[in-house]
């Protein structure tokens, strides 16, 4: 493939946007392993257009709704079936030298998202982690703004009934 001035080879353009699809896929998977694997297809299926992506403007937009479509279609695909939850923090987000407490109210935060939808995790990653507007979350997902407001709200909803079943026992 030659290059053309200006543009950027697919390899760098990989390389360049893989550690932050793997920070996001890491958020909605909550296990290194599995984000390591949805990164590697996402860029897999990318690399059929990696000529077109290359020469987009916001090929890290591109890339980040591909992630996303790959999650949801994983949710899919995989049903309903019984996931085990990671019980610690990925090595990625080690503690460091955070007081114990927090590392264990963090790890109980990452085993409530784990029990969401691939959808309702995706708009709460999106929204509080990625700090994007619910407009941008409608566009990544393909959706409209009132559903992206459904998700985080019936997602919200069942970690409050969560965190109130806790707190109760």
């Amino acid at each position: 493939m030659t290059e053309e001035p200006g543009t950027t080879s697919w390899a760098d353009l990989a390389l360049t946007h893989a550690p932050a699809l793997l920070r996001l896929a890491v958020m909605l998977t909550g296990t290194r392993f599995e984000a390591e694997d949805l990164v590697q297809t996402t860029l897999m299926r990318a690399g059929r257009h990696s000529d077109r992506i290359a020469r987009m403007d916001a090929p890290a937009a591109y890339l980040r709704r591909m992630l996303l479509n790959e999650h949801a279609s994983r949710g899919r695909r995989l049903g309903r079936r019984v996931h085990e939850l990671a019980t610690a923090v990925p090595e990625t987000y080690a503690a460091g030298d955070l007081p114990q407490d927090a590392v264990e109210h963090r790890d109980e935060a990452w085993r409530w998202l784990a029990t969401l939808s691939p959808r309702q995790r995706a708009v709460l990653v999106l929204r509080y982690y990625e700090d994007l507007p619910d407009h941008d979350i409608a566009d990544l997902l393909g959706v409209p703004e009132s559903t992206v407001r459904s998700h985080a709200h019936r997602a919200l909803g069942a970690l409050r009934h969560r965190l109130s079943e806790g707190a109760t026992r």
